[in-house]
């Protein structure tokens, strides 16, 4: 009798046990339910502090933010793809002469706009870059090209530029990506220099110099991830560079792994910040690793690279993710960060650390 009670008394437990677990596993599976798509964007990290914009420029940034979301989330909630949603938005921003991409571009040091972006697909890991380029209109679009036309990956300077000719994008004259802005930043940059080397006898260029006066100035990069129905992942990036950038200068934003990296069975991601770091520690290939390799979630992952990683080493900047489960994260160590994202019923922008 005792035996025949010890195994009822094993089995209910047995029964009571896997009844719990499948309602824990029901209600972990309902918490985390994935999402139909999901999409951020960035416009560029910096010292961006409320007390220096005037609250007609915020509300123009906000509303920029807001119609770039619009832009990927009108694609996605119409079953379009992750890449389309994540080149047509980017390929607004790049349009929009608020932020450092495309029209809005800043000057190198010799007054030209030297433009630099890259795509990647995280289905299938291809991807497409280009560097340098001063007559194509969206070089996202150009970047796409590269992915979906060629056989490589980076073009830069003028093959980019004969490859975008030879594939039918729009060429611009140079004067498209001219504003008053930018413009006057470059020329502020340059009687700083002068004077610094009138007193010193030489011209330095400490690290820092350039990209501190870049980032006060408010410019950055562009960028969107997105995360499409079928469950595959994006991202892209776009760029004018540092202010008073020399000798074909090329940052982070074009480079696969560094400033752009998407990866269906982790994350996409896209960077924005101080680009030599970016390069040096790979940040978008490092975010995508710890998860990957270490078992991480994307807001663990993405933190401990910017506020651990990069600020140990000296880099500032930011990135926006988005994993294969819908989450976002949009970490950044500056004063603040242009950002935003989406899901079905969710939506936001943001400036600085609210």
């Amino acid at each position: 009798m005792k035996k025949i009670t010890l195994v009822v008394a094993v089995f209910a437990a047995a029964f009571f046990s896997c009844e719990n677990k499948s309602q824990t596993a029901e209600n972990q599976k309902s918490v985390t339910q994935k999402p139909d798509y999901a999409i951020a964007i960035h416009g560029g990290a910096g010292a961006l502090r409320r007390e220096e914009m005037t609250p007609e420029k915020e509300a123009a940034y906000r509303a920029a933010l807001d119609s770039a979301l619009t832009v990927g989330e009108t694609i996605l909630k119409n079953g379009g793809t992750a890449l389309d949603a994540v080149e047509q938005t980017v390929t607004w921003l790049e349009n929009c002469p608020l932020f450092n991409a495309g029209r809005g571009a800043v000057f190198t040091h010799e007054g030209k706009n030297e433009l630099d972006a890259s795509i990647m697909d995280g289905t299938t890991q291809k991807a497409g870059a280009v560097g340098g380029v001063t007559t194509v209109k969206n070089p996202i679009q150009l970047a796409r090209a590269v992915m979906d036309k060629s056989p490589h990956v980076f073009l830069a300077g003028r093959g980019a530029e004969q490859f975008a000719a030879e594939n039918g994008l729009e060429l611009v004259d140079p004067k498209w990506f001219f504003t008053e802005e930018r413009w006057k930043t470059l020329q502020e940059m340059l009687k700083e220099e002068k004077e610094k080397s009138g007193q010193r006898g030489q011209l330095e260029f400490p690290e820092n110099q350039r990209f501190q006066k870049n980032i006060d100035g408010k410019f950055g990069t562009v960028g969107c991830a997105a995360l499409d129905k079928n469950g595959n992942l994006a991202a892209g990036t776009s760029t004018g560079g540092m202010t008073n950038k020399r000798w074909n200068r090329i940052g982070d934003s074009p480079v696969i792994g560094a400033g752009t990296y998407a990866s269906n069975d982790a994350c996409a991601v896209s960077c924005t910040g101080h680009g030599e770091y970016f390069i040096r520690y790979a940040v978008a290939h490092d975010v995508w690793a710890l998860m990957a390799y270490k078992g991480l979630s994307l807001v663990e992952a993405a933190d401990f690279v910017v506020n651990k990683k990069l600020v140990e080493k000296g880099g500032e900047g930011g990135l926006i993710a988005v994993d294969k489960d819908g989450n976002v994260a949009l970490p950044f160590n500056s004063a603040g960060m242009y950002r935003g994202w989406a899901k079905p019923g969710e939506r936001a922008v943001a400036i600085y650390r609210e």
